[in-house]
């Protein structure tokens, strides 16, 4: 047994939702580990992140700007990264939206689009790494889920953000059950409180701050990276057993 095989020299990761928080600090660790990096993002900063990732790391980065939603799109994004760096061995799956809104006043239109970001898009652009995958000998994938996924966390409304990362983990089991005959690995992370851009809106109230880390035995929030380390796991050799998992990193706040 060596340490190499948290490694991932010579392989290549996209990284959808790569641009900033647990995207792009899966896309950092994934580099220092010796991956080249897709990042695949609808945002126009993912220019400017691989950019600076290539600089910090050494490694091959390469931004495309795709809105996943469609999948069209998604499937002409995963050819062109296909095209530019050949076998893409691994998918870190990062794309997410929250919006809090009282279940009796979230517009349809509102709904939709949690639901198209959070599962259809996940799904669209992992079944189009996929379909890469099986043609070239297998990979590993792996996906963001939610401790939402398990439970309803309060005090925020989110009823469709809820309703969708439990749609991820049941997605994340089926193609995991579907694909091992590929040799594809499908796994997903669900974290807790994670100190990002899109979690920071919630930290204006300070109520639900003081909540949400009373609530946690550990009593703090997580850093991106330490999402990102477990993600990095799931990818690696190191896990060649682990398909179909749910691996929550909550700091305990789903064992009350």
């Amino acid at each position: 047994m060596s340490l190499d095989q948290f490694r991932l020299d010579g392989r290549i990761a996209a990284v959808t939702g790569g641009a900033r928080g647990i995207g792009f600090a899966i896309a950092e660790l994934a580099a220092t580990a010796g991956a080249d990096i897709a990042i695949i993002d609808i945002l126009e900063e993912g220019s400017d992140s691989a950019a600076r990732l290539e600089a910090a790391s050494g490694r091959t980065v390469r931004a495309y700007r795709a809105d996943l939603r469609d999948p069209v799109a998604a499937r002409a994004v995963a050819e062109d990264v296909e095209r530019d760096f050949g076998r893409v061995g691994v998918l870190f799956n990062c794309i997410g939206i929250n919006p809090n809104t009282d279940v009796l006043e979230i517009p349809a239109e509102e709904w939709r689009d949690v639901i198209n970001v959070n599962v259809n898009a996940q799904f669209f652009i992992a079944q189009a790494f996929a379909r890469q995958m099986a043609r070239n000998g297998g990979g590993s994938i792996v996906s963001i889920g939610s401790d939402s996924g398990f439970i309803v966390d309060k005090p925020q409304p989110q009823a469709h953000y809820n309703t969708s990362k439990a749609a991820v983990h049941q997605m994340v089991k089926s193609m995991a059950v579907e694909l091992a005959p590929h040799k594809i690995r499908v796994n997903a992370v669900a974290p807790g409180y994670v100190l990002t851009e899109m979690t920071r809106r919630g930290l204006s109230n300070t109520e639900w701050v003081k909540l949400w880390e009373e609530m946690t035995p550990m009593k703090r929030f997580a850093e991106p990276s330490e999402i990102a380390n477990v993600m990095l796991f799931l990818a690696s050799d190191a896990a060649s057993y682990m398909t179909g998992s749910i691996v929550l990193v909550d700091g305990g706040y789903t064992c009350w």
